[in-house]
């Protein structure tokens, strides 16, 4: 029996219920829609990139003008709060202006100092396959689609299971943005299925953002096939303040660089790193600061702390925890997973953090802040 999923399944992480589900692709549906990726490069490639632009800009005000449904739909599959989610859908449709006023002329040819007949001429190469995660729904799609699409590629997107139903609202915003049909897919299929798209011969290449798994199995998948790849993984990125530092703007730094979302971004402030004479007064602060975020219904404009947006990451997140108390870590705020159908995980503080503890060595992706 395949152990291939029938469906991708969008959980509501506030509430633990089925938000919607959405057939896989077969074989045959997957190739179709490589062929269309093909026809809708051909069209779009061939208009210049003022055209392309347009496009960019009416796609802005497609976004602006649906931003509470879109922000709501983000919310209900992946759990971010409502003010964020607004936030990312105007930064979404910010990035479509800025490209469209400057990008067309990164596309100018450009002379090179070997001659008057040399020159560096930027083209189209195909059909991109992205292979996106489920943080940021929309941003972590567009900020790669958008300068792809504008260089006269078109794009081929592979989202998160539990956040397919932003990945089909964009696929109808650009299409009443006016990009030709095809140009903008979205491919809802198995592992199998990606692999397949990643040899065959109409993607001309990969981007991922995620895991350092799943990077690592892509690339080598698109190195097989000769094709270029992009990846953008985790991390356990440091936030270093010094001495000298005016530690009321750090605190507010720290505590958005490291709850935002959730805590579930990839460049978030995983590692707070403190110089000795402002440790003991920055970490007073920033507890007191994390302690007053508010926590719960992400459907609430004043909620900052929903709920995480899978449950196999919350528990994951959890034996993180444990495992850095257990090799020496101080719990300063023990909040944890909390009771109840949601997938809710107040937020965690660690001291004493140090290379050898969980904590410091793997990324902790969730509302757990390490000094």
């Amino acid at each position: 029996m395949s152990s291939t999923p029938a469906f991708a399944v969008s959980i509501n992480p506030a509430t633990g219920e089925e938000f919607a589900r959405y057939p896989i692709e077969s074989q045959t549906q997957i190739d179709a829609s490589l062929n269309l990726a093909v026809a809708g490069y051909r069209t779009w490639s061939a208009m210049p990139a003022s055209g392309r632009a347009d496009v960019l800009r009416r796609l802005a005000k497609v976004l602006r003008a649906d931003i509470d449904a879109l922000a709501a739909l983000a919310t209900s599959e992946m759990g971010k709060p409502i003010a964020q989610a607004r936030a990312e859908v105007e930064k979404c449709a910010g990035l479509c202006d800025w490209y469209a006023e400057h990008g067309p002329a990164m596309l100018n040819d450009e002379s090179t100092a070997i001659g008057k007949d040399a020159y560096v001429s930027y083209l189209p190469i195909g059909a991109v396959l992205a292979v996106m995660p489920w943080n940021f729904p929309f941003w972590q799609v567009l900020r790669g689609a958008v300068p792809i699409l504008l260089g006269g590629n078109a794009y081929v997107l592979k989202h998160a299971p539990n956040v397919m139903g932003c990945a089909y609202a964009l696929q109808s915003a650009l299409k009443q943005a006016g990009l030709p049909d095809g140009t903008f897919s979205v491919l809802n299929a198995s592992n199998d299925g990606v692999s397949m798209a990643i040899a065959d011969r109409r993607i001309a290449a990969v981007a991922v953002t995620g895991s350092v798994r799943a990077g690592s199995a892509i690339a080598s998948q698109a190195g097989a096939a000769l094709k270029k790849s992009v990846l953008e993984l985790g991390g356990a990125d440091p936030f270093i303040v010094l001495a000298d530092a005016d530690l009321d703007g750090a605190v507010k730094a720290a505590v958005t660089g490291r709850f935002q979302n959730n805590g579930q971004i990839c460049i978030a402030a995983k590692r707070i790193i403190l110089e000795k004479p402002i440790a003991q007064a920055f970490t007073e602060r920033f507890v007191a600061a994390v302690k007053a975020l508010k926590v719960g219904d992400p459907m609430d404009a004043d909620t900052y702390v929903g709920p995480m947006a899978r449950f196999d990451l919350r528990d994951e997140l959890a034996g993180q925890v444990q495992a850095s108390v257990d090799g020496g870590a101080t719990l300063l705020l023990d909040g944890g997973k909390v009771d109840g159908k949601g997938n809710y995980f107040a937020p965690v503080i660690l001291s004493g953090v140090r290379p050898g503890m969980v904590a410091f060595d793997q990324e902790v992706f969730g509302p757990v802040a390490s000094l």
